[in-house]
């Protein structure tokens, strides 16, 4: 038999390897929710909600191996943001500084909003595009429904950056929020955190770092639509595939990839293990973490992400919220002029937070 161990060494390495990337069977945490809020998928404004998604998702994205090419999806998402107006709303931009450049953004006000009570918002976009601008549909709403003053950053973007890097720029904003506000440098009151998409990921991941830090703790946490699980285990990423309109275009040609490929591609992209807690806050301790709203819909490929994100987390002691859509897009907050489902989660969201002193 020794003559074999040649063979056998490298091939149980390697198992050994791609278990370790795999981290924990999550299937365990796999529950049945009844959904929230149930829709009607034949309003009109729906069928203009997935012709939207067409003409600025799935048709650009045609033709182009892995979807839409970057710099043109993040011209576009630029463009949506300063499409339209936000009356009475201020952007004022701000710098904060790190030890390796400085993190740009803006802070996003409303005539009442009071600098006492901030939030930290962080864009989505597949940790690639987006930025404080593309996301003013929901910053603009924050400021107005909540009164709080909303600080939306931009984390450096992949793949110029590694993923770590957007990961540190949200840790080194978290820390300035504290002790920063619209009006300059005085403590924070009441302070929030929330994001969408991979915003809702590093948003989960920074307060799992805040508690092992020992700083301040949010006294609100808000994920719409949260990545949680970079080792794509989760079946409604197959499941869903035909319903999520908005993500197919860049997932389509993942869902038929042997997981362990992926695990070992994901690690020479992402620089560090795709079961990491700092990438996958799922796989974190998710115990003593602020009370947390998740926001999620039953048709995105994202959806057993928040399910079991939060069923962990619950099992750990931890208040979390999972409210539930059917019928709608991924992040369908940001649509509030498309949509009235838009306008009732973000009431929802304001709820939430005004619950929690914001």
């Amino acid at each position: 038999m020794l003559y074999l161990l040649p063979i056998i060494a490298p091939i149980a390495a390697l198992y050994g390897a791609t278990r370790f990337l795999k981290g924990e069977n999550l299937s365990k945490y796999d529950e049945d929710f009844p959904v929230t809020f149930e829709c009607n998928p034949d309003t009109d404004s729906l069928k203009k909600m997935n012709e939207y998604l067409y003409e600025n998702f799935e048709k650009p994205a045609k033709g182009h191996s892995g979807g839409e090419p970057i710099i043109a999806k993040r011209e576009r998402f630029e463009r949506g943001g300063l499409a339209r107006n936000f009356p009475g709303v201020k952007f004022t931009p701000l710098t904060i500084p790190s030890g390796w450049g400085d993190i740009g953004g803006e802070w996003v006000t409303a005539p009442k909003s009071n600098p006492d009570k901030r939030i930290l918002y962080i864009h989505g976009g597949a940790f690639t595009v987006g930025s404080c601008i593309s996301h003013r549909p929901l910053t603009s709403k924050l400021a107005e429904l909540t009164g709080a003053s909303v600080c939306a950053i931009n984390y450096r973007l992949m793949p110029e950056h590694k993923r770590m890097a957007s990961v540190k720029d949200c840790r080194t904003a978290y820390k300035w929020i504290l002790e920063n506000g619209p009006d300059g440098s005085f403590s924070v009151k009441k302070l929030a955190i929330a994001g969408d998409s991979a915003g809702g990921n590093l948003t989960l991941s920074t307060i799992q770092w805040t508690r092992n830090e020992g700083l301040r703790p949010a006294d609100a946490v808000v994920a719409l639509s949260p990545s949680t699980d970079s080792t794509y285990s989760a079946a409604s990423i197959r499941d869903n595939i035909s319903t999520d309109h908005m993500l197919r275009p860049m997932v389509k040609n993942l869902v038929n990839i042997p997981q362990s490929l992926l695990l070992w591609g994901s690690l020479k992209q992402l620089g560090v293990s795709p079961s990491h807690p700092s990438i996958s806050p799922i796989f974190g301790n998710l115990a003593d973490l602020p009370p947390t709203l998740i926001q999620a819909s039953s048709a995105e490929i994202l959806y057993d992400d928040a399910k079991r994100y939060t069923v962990k987390a619950k099992a750990a002691g931890s208040e979390v919220k999972l409210q539930t859509w059917s019928h709608m897009p991924h992040v369908w907050q940001i649509f509030d002029n498309i949509l009235p489902e838009a306008n009732d989660a973000l009431k929802e969201i304001a709820n939430f937070l005004k619950d929690h002193g914001l």
